[in-house]
């Protein structure tokens, strides 16, 4: 999908739990997108280093390693919410009426079956590496510099339950729209035409080409 979908708000509970794991969302991406940041520095350090003093950052690897799980998966929830995932727009954009929302409906079921099952699995991964009883509670380390690998592991579970938060939500969103043939739900991402999602885009940039001469 090219930009994010509208989600509408209003004053419904629904409305209030998806605006409030929405401030959870965008700490989340936050936090994913201060990683990037750190990764890059870290990179300018490293090949900075080596060039200039031939040092290299002792552990660049390592540290990586800690990053990739963060800047890979904490703000999915974040995409879930505005629907900026990979979607079959052309397929969904030709439904209507109560058709549009039961196939998201399924589609929003079948991720959360499989979210269910990645977040058991990631959470007996972190389970395996942590123990209160061991140097850093951690029974595995990297390998260059020893740093505990089960903050890196527990950063998985943690996504991918807030992720099944989001999907809960909009399961009902979807079922509810569905069973009232709501033409437009509050707490989902909405589906918009190509040239929806182009004139949104053109908005964007005019707003954003005003503030700049402002």
């Amino acid at each position: 999908m090219a930009g994010a979908s509208p989600v509408l708000e209003d004053g419904s509970w629904l409305s209030r739990l998806d605006r409030g794991l929405l401030k959870l969302e965008r700490l989340m991406a936050l936090v994913a997108g201060l990683a990037i940041f750190s990764l890059m520095l870290l990179a300018v350090r490293s090949v900075g280093g080596r060039v200039a003093l031939n040092a290299p950052l002792s552990g660049y690897v390592d540290w990586i390693m800690q990053l990739m799980p963060v800047l890979a998966i904490f703000a999915v929830s974040f995409a879930q919410r505005d629907g900026t995932h990979i979607r079959m727009d052309i397929l969904v954009s030709r439904l209507g009426g109560r058709a549009i929302w039961l196939f998201e409906l399924i589609s929003v079921l079948l991720i959360f079956a499989l979210m269910m099952f990645l977040l058991w699995g990631s959470w007996a991964h972190f389970q395996r590496s942590f123990d209160f009883g061991v140097p850093l509670w951690s029974r595995d380390s990297t390998i260059d510099i020893g740093l505990p690998i089960w903050p890196a592991k527990l950063v998985v579970p943690v996504a991918f339950a807030v992720l099944g938060l989001r999907l809960l939500i909009q399961i009902y969103g979807y079922g509810r729209a569905f069973v009232r043939a709501d033409a437009a739900p509050v707490a989902v991402p909405l589906v918009l035409s190509a040239a929806e999602v182009a004139a949104a885009e053109a908005r964007i940039l005019e707003e954003g080409g005003r503030n700049g001469a402002d």
